[in-house]
């Protein structure tokens, strides 16, 4: 009775669109306009294709350069609702959308088979300017969600790098090269690992952390991001 009257008193927001929610964190509004990534899509990095008549295959890119990780998946394109939440959490601090978007990430994935999930890096100087790390703060929501443990020291940005948003294609690759390292492999010696990041452009970072993972000694590594750019 007393958590109704204080929701009668204090209605849950929307934390984008400040609508009214059953909740907490997005509307069912926000949610629906999220354009979710279904097949048919490449089998390896997710890529989603034009056709909807397809089914899943390998796209040009993994058919001509092998992947270090086994499959990427994300949950949505980058555009619209699913931008801004990205962009508030990343650039102007709204840690409370953390949990609401990694409950979104959750849609569609099975995490029954890791044994560890990793969030991709930032580099101290990074970290510093942000006070936080996005991937870290989905990491952390999924471990709890899931039960599984997280590691968030042995996989560390060593070099700090140009943001990713100003480069292109070839540029990211180039940019991201030895950026990445581990500090301590034994933690990650025959592990199934889900790595996460929030949102995947080219994939050339989580390719660089999956490359190390691999070197390290890891089974598997699958990447899962929150959203993807494509152009379509």
């Amino acid at each position: 009775m007393l958590k109704g009257f204080l929701n009668l008193l204090l209605p849950r927001v929307c934390l984008l669109c400040s609508g009214i929610v059953e909740g907490e964190g997005l509307c069912e509004k926000c949610l629906d306009s999220i354009r979710l990534i279904k097949s048919p899509r490449c089998r390896c990095c997710g890529m989603p294709f034009i056709s909807q008549e397809a089914e899943d295959h390998l796209c040009g890119t993994c058919i001509k350069k092998r992947r270090p990780f086994s499959i990427a998946r994300s949950i949505g394109i980058y555009e619209g609702v699913l931008l801004e939440a990205v962009q508030r959490l990343k650039y102007n601090g709204k840690t409370s959308l953390a949990r609401p978007l990694a409950k979104l990430m959750t849609k569609e994935f099975s995490m029954n088979n890791y044994n560890l999930i990793v969030p991709v890096p930032l580099h101290k100087t990074r970290l510093k300017e942000r006070g936080f790390n996005q991937s870290l703060l989905l990491a952390r929501e999924l471990s709890k969600l899931y039960n599984l443990p997280i590691d968030y020291l042995n996989l560390r940005k060593i070099r700090a790098t140009d943001p990713q948003v100003n480069l292109k294609g070839k540029e990211r690759i180039e940019n991201m090269k030895g950026a990445f390292a581990v500090k301590n492999g034994a933690g990650f010696k025959n592990k199934k690992i889900l790595l996460i990041d929030d949102v995947y452009t080219t994939g050339a970072t989580v390719t660089e952390c999956s490359k190390v993972l691999k070197k390290a000694g890891a089974k598997t590594i699958d990447v899962l991001t929150l959203a993807r750019v494509v152009n379509m």
